[in-house]
């Protein structure tokens, strides 16, 4: 089986590059499953239902969250729904809404999507966390019965260190680890020891010429000025497109492959 997996969809910019990228990607590289990072599809803050409709009917199978998953309100049925495919962070304290981990029944059998939520600097710093690597280690030990080919583990966080040791922790349980949050790809998407898919951060879907999507005037604003600013999306400018492709062995639910997917879009 190919999975693609897309890093974090950035606005209405990063709706109309997956658009135009997607379809042909599916076809070229003959993809079987596609999930994407959807905490910043609208606006940047969230994934509206309208939005999470839109997408699943360009393509994209199922959805991970990250920090802005509970923004949208009218998306929290769906994260509360088994068999709805989006999921948050699955290391929110208990009584949060939503799911954090979830299945999806495809031809040739389940696969098993968990978010995480890592270390976030900024306005998310404080809030409270359950242990991720805790968290983990219990939804997959309640899962053990359940027949899978694939687990995918989606790490969304700052730190480049906590990505790179839960990686390592997962190693030859789970098929991949993938990161995201930090917009910006790492060049060390590779197969860990232990047959397990890493990558520290997938990057986005959005504006190339930003500030992982934000106007650049905005930003340098606030940094030069002390200003207190709003952050507004770039709309316009060449775009980028930003995934990886794993093959999965449907034997071992390990992976034998992972590649980057980096595309300058006009």
């Amino acid at each position: 089986m190919r999975l693609l997996y897309i890093g974090d969809i950035m606005g209405d910019l990063g709706i109309q590059v997956v658009e135009k990228v997607l379809p042909g990607l599916k076809d070229s590289e003959k993809i079987d499953i596609v999930a994407a990072q959807a905490e910043n599809v609208t606006e940047g803050r969230g994934i509206t239902y309208k939005d999470f409709v839109h997408l699943k009917d360009i393509g994209i199978d199922f959805f991970t969250g990250g920090n802005w998953s509970l923004n949208q309100q009218d998306i929290l049925a769906s994260l509360n729904d088994p068999g709805s495919p989006i999921i948050r962070p699955a290391n929110y304290p208990n009584g949060t809404p939503g799911l954090g981990y979830k299945y999806l029944d495809t031809p040739s059998g389940r696969i098993l999507f968990i978010s995480l939520l890592g270390a976030i600097v900024g306005r998310d710093a404080d809030r409270p966390m359950d242990n991720p690597l805790k968290i983990v280690d219990a939804i997959i030990d309640s899962e053990k019965n359940t027949q899978k080919i694939a687990t995918i583990v989606n790490f969304h966080g700052d730190y480049s260190s906590e990505k790179v040791v839960i990686g390592h922790y997962l190693d030859g349980r789970v098929t991949a680890v993938l990161g995201d949050h930090w917009h910006v790809p790492t060049a060390d998407g590779r197969i860990l020891p232990g047959g397990t898919a890493h990558i520290t951060d997938v990057g986005m879907c959005g504006s190339l010429n930003s500030s992982l999507g934000v106007k650049l005037s905005i930003i340098i604003d606030r940094w030069r000025d002390d200003l207190k600013t709003r952050n507004e999306l770039e709309a316009n400018g060449p775009c980028q497109f930003n995934g990886v492709i794993i093959d999965i062995d449907e034997t071992t639910h390990l992976a034998s492959n992972i590649r980057q997917i980096r595309l300058a879009v006009e």
